[in-house]
């Protein structure tokens, strides 16, 4: 300290000269972030963003303990019409690797990436080189689904031109997790060995559920599935079925009294004996239906979101695809 610098000066002094140093500090550890031909830095874990459950489930089985996920959307929140707040920027910063699905479910992204500029993570749209189907239509005379090559970006299409719940047909899983695989083998060469091993045991699994599906749905006399939200397009797709949707592909749309009236005959007509809803969407428009055309209710799972409880008694992808299966299968023979 000067010899005329009182001790309030001084004080004043360093905390002026803190203000100046720390923003240099922290542009200098954005500086020192690894590169992606590095990878995840010495003795630490690969830092990956997904952006909702199954995003983050398949990462995590193929990056097994060589990554950390972390997911964006929160447990019990629907992920059709969340965005990230102020407080979520950080985390994307902190990421080497976004996981998103693309394909129009996440359409915060592009901007969000965009505002990050240099900070931002690497980002993977999972479904990229699968096909898609148009959104669905809730009209029963439009129930054939057309197909479209997707071999371009998420973010040429028409946002909700494209039915974006392509992880519930195992195959589109399979590519999906083989996507995942190739990005992290790109940032962290060094595990490749780990991510390859780790995708080959989880392709064979998507293939094992693949089977049983197709096994136990190819028997059943009932074909239509009358569903709350349009999310089973793909699944009904892949094994013969017809989605028949109360919503659309907005998990929160509602039907007025006359659409609800058509669908209740619907229901009637085709002998329809179960109305499936979800644990993360309403069920009272689907059970009054259900309740006028004397049908009864089931849960299906679309995978958007696991509970903290279902996921801490080892719920995952596989556990409840079966358990959609089993039910699915109740409700057709």
């Amino acid at each position: 300290m000067h010899k005329n610098m009182t001790r309030a000066d001084f004080l004043r002094l360093s905390g002026a000269t803190a203000l100046v140093v720390a923003p240099a500090l922290l542009g200098l550890s954005g500086c020192n972030k690894p590169t992606a031909t590095n990878g995840a830095a010495s003795g630490s874990k690969l830092q990956v963003l997904a952006s909702f459950y199954p995003m983050a489930d398949f990462a995590q089985k193929i990056g097994g303990d060589k990554i950390e996920v972390k997911t964006l959307v929160p447990t019990g929140t629907e992920p059709h019409d969340w965005e990230p707040s102020t407080s979520d920027m950080v985390r994307f910063t902190d990421a080497k690797l976004l996981v998103y699905n693309g394909a129009g479910m996440e359409h915060w992204v592009d901007d969000t990436l965009k505002s990050l500029g240099s900070n931002a993570p690497e980002a993977l749209a999972a479904s990229d080189g699968i096909t898609l189907l148009e959104a669905a239509k809730t009209d029963p005379e439009h129930e054939h689904e057309k197909e479209h090559d997707h071999k371009e970006e998420e973010h040429d299409h028409d946002h909700g031109a494209y039915d974006p719940h392509v992880w519930l047909d195992p195959q589109n899983a399979k590519a999906e997790m083989k996507n995942i695989m190739n990005s992290l083998v790109k940032l962290d060469s060094a595990n490749k060995d780990t991510y390859t091993a780790n995708f080959a045991k989880w392709e064979a699994e998507c293939d094992k559920l693949d089977a049983e599906f197709a096994e136990q749905l190819k028997t059943t006399s009932q074909k239509t599935v009358v569903v709350s939200h349009a999310a089973f397009g793909y699944l009904c797709n892949r094994y013969g079925l017809t989605q028949y949707s109360i919503g659309d592909i907005d998990a929160e749309a509602e039907p007025d009294a006359k659409r609800m009236a058509e669908i209740a005959d619907y229901v009637k007509k085709n002998k329809v004996t179960t109305i499936f809803s979800e644990e993360l969407v309403s069920p009272k428009v689907a059970k009054a239906i259900a309740e006028e055309a004397g049908a009864k209710m089931e849960e299906f799972n679309p995978l958007e979101g696991l509970s903290d409880d279902e996921i801490a008694a080892g719920e995952d992808y596989f556990s409840v695809m079966r358990s959609n299966l089993k039910k699915l299968v109740g409700a057709l023979s």
